[in-house]
């Protein structure tokens, strides 16, 4: 399947350099990296993401009400899902970075679209992370996507914290569950807090790290606020819920405690429940990320060479976004700072052209909101305004000390193919801005067939609701509607120039070059494919990443 991990990530991308736990960090950067995680949120879409993290941002003090993401009643929608298609329709569409600071440790937060068909957007956000949240619905467990993107934190060697998510509604047991992450993906749950009553009864938590207190909830109205409440010793618990206290002591005692080294590995988890919309049992996760997490880590560059926390400034653009201002029609890029201290106003490297970067616009980026940054460190994500000359996968390095270029981004194998042209040959030059803008940020893959030439440009996606994103912010940003047609293909290969030769004017196939010049055949579906390749066993046909076949 396209929208699954690739097969092998060691190329791919700037992985972190450990094995097992991750040690302190040492150098004259330590101070500040030290008490500082950078996380981002995993699951399949509808488990609450969004939510979880608004709630999350709600307990740091870092907003004043949370939103629900429909925006319901009085409530305002959620301010990290900023896009008007994605207020329109519920659904995290784009990444949105969010950075608070909690007893005194610096949170670098990354929201994650929700869509199945967004997983290419999710996987270079978890290249920037150090370890995520993984959420799950207490109904439904483990899901398709959840599990897709389970596999690629496991690649990367990204511990994983589980939150068991809507306790508050009827769901599975608690046990269940658990069982569920031992069996389906070989992941040992440690439980941090667990459950006082069946999920769709939530009563309160117990919290292995305070065996002698039971916390009892009373719902916030709406969720828009902190949820209150009431903490008791284990014999008040057991007075007031006689028929759920002993069930729940019981069956946390049924699991093994929570083990650093063995989390840090990946080989544990650890577990908390709670209800993210109404802002129960989102406390503790807070402070298990502040104080279990791991703090950034050195990175590989593309030679496989580590590059040291406390070596000059050098960083990597994980995400473009365009739009995020509609009074500015502004161009952002998300960086993640990989080493040394990124100071605003200094002039960088661009490793990919050699050419300098002036960084006098930098912000953090939390939705529509943004601040000023003057200073950032390992692990904190800068976003660069209008950085029209970066790209995703790009390295930025301090002259001033030696080069560096991290590896690419993975550009996943796309499966849905359409022309696109513009509606009004007049809004000609917006639509090339347009189209450009949007391959450049990854929304879309546009590739110029070697037939149709580029005034008719193919749009290529890992799923159908990224055209549709296309042909929103083609509309509504650019003011160059397009029209589009579907293609019938379902399967991209890399073809060499042998490769063209032989399937040059062949039915049911279509050449096509991107615009860094990588030529790729597309195939009605994969059995074409195979039929010539029999026929043409001198075909290649080298497969993208995470092809479909």
């Amino acid at each position: 399947r396209a929208d699954a991990p690739p097969a092998d990530t060691t190329r791919a991308e700037a992985a972190p350099a450990r094995a097992g736990a991750t040690p302190a960090p040492t150098g004259t950067t330590a101070a500040v990296v030290g008490p500082r995680r950078s996380i981002a949120v995993i699951s399949h879409p509808d488990a609450g993401k969004s939510t979880l993290t608004e709630a999350l941002a709600l307990h740091a003090r870092a907003i004043q009400e949370a939103g629900a993401v429909h925006g319901k009643g009085n409530r305002a929608g959620v301010v990290s899902d900023w896009l008007e298609m994605e207020q329109k329709r519920g659904i995290s569409i784009t990444s949105a970075a969010l950075q608070f600071t909690f007893e005194h440790v610096v949170i670098n937060l990354l929201d994650t679209p929700g869509h199945a068909d967004f997983s290419e957007d999710t996987y270079r956000v978890l290249t920037a992370v150090d370890a995520a949240v993984m959420l799950l619905d207490a109904a439904k467990g483990l899901e398709p996507q959840t599990l897709k993107l389970f596999e690629v934190c496991r690649r990367r060697g990204i511990p994983v914290i589980t939150f068991v998510n809507k306790w508050d509604r009827p769901g599975r047991s608690a046990l269940e569950l658990c069982d569920e992450l031992e069996t389906r993906i070989q992941l040992q749950p440690t439980p941090i807090t667990w459950p006082v009553g069946e999920a769709g009864d939530f009563q309160g938590l117990l919290d292995v790290r305070s065996p002698d207190t039971v916390t009892l909830y009373r719902r916030a109205p709406g969720g828009a606020l902190l949820a209150e409440e009431e903490h008791l010793t284990t014999e008040q618990a057991h007075e007031r819920l006689p028929d759920r206290m002993p069930d729940a002591v019981d069956s946390m005692g049924l699991l093994p405690e929570f083990d650093a080294e063995s989390f840090r590995a990946g080989r544990t988890s650890p577990l908390l429940f709670g209800a993210a919309l109404t802002n129960i049992g989102v406390r503790q996760l807070l402070e298990v990320v502040a104080t279990l997490a791991p703090a950034p880590g050195p990175r590989e560059d593309v030679a496989g060479h580590v590059r040291p926390l406390d070596a000059p400034f050098s960083g990597v653009v994980f995400k473009m976004q365009a739009g995020m201002d509609p009074n500015h029609r502004d161009h952002v890029a998300f960086l993640r700072v990989n080493s040394g201290v990124f100071r605003r106003g200094s002039v960088y490297t661009h490793a990919q052209t050699g050419r300098a970067f002036a960084t006098k616009y930098a912000s953090s980026v939390f939705g529509r909101s943004r601040e000023v940054v003057d200073e950032a460190y390992p692990g904190d994500i800068v976003g660069l305004v209008n950085a029209t000359a970066l790209s995703v996968g790009d390295t930025l390095y301090d002259p001033e000390g030696p080069a560096v270029r991290f590896p690419p981004m993975p550009v996943f194998a796309p499966e849905h193919f359409l022309s696109a042209r513009v509606a009004d040959p007049g809004r000609s030059k917006q639509f090339r801005k347009g189209i450009a803008q949007l391959e450049q940020e990854g929304v879309v893959q546009v590739l110029v067939s070697e037939a149709r030439g580029d005034g008719e440009p193919i749009l290529a996606a890992v799923g159908p609701l990224q055209f549709e994103v296309a042909s929103f912010r083609m509309e509504h940003e650019f003011r160059a509607p397009i029209r589009t047609v579907p293609l019938g293909y379902g399967v991209a290969r890399l073809a060499t120039d042998r490769d063209a030769e032989l399937l040059a004017g062949t039915s049911g196939v279509e050449l096509a070059h991107r615009t860094d010049g990588v030529r790729l055949a597309l195939f009605r579906d994969v059995w074409r494919m195979r039929g010539l390749q029999r026929e043409r066993p001198e075909l290649e046909l080298p497969p993208l990443l995470a092809d479909a076949d």
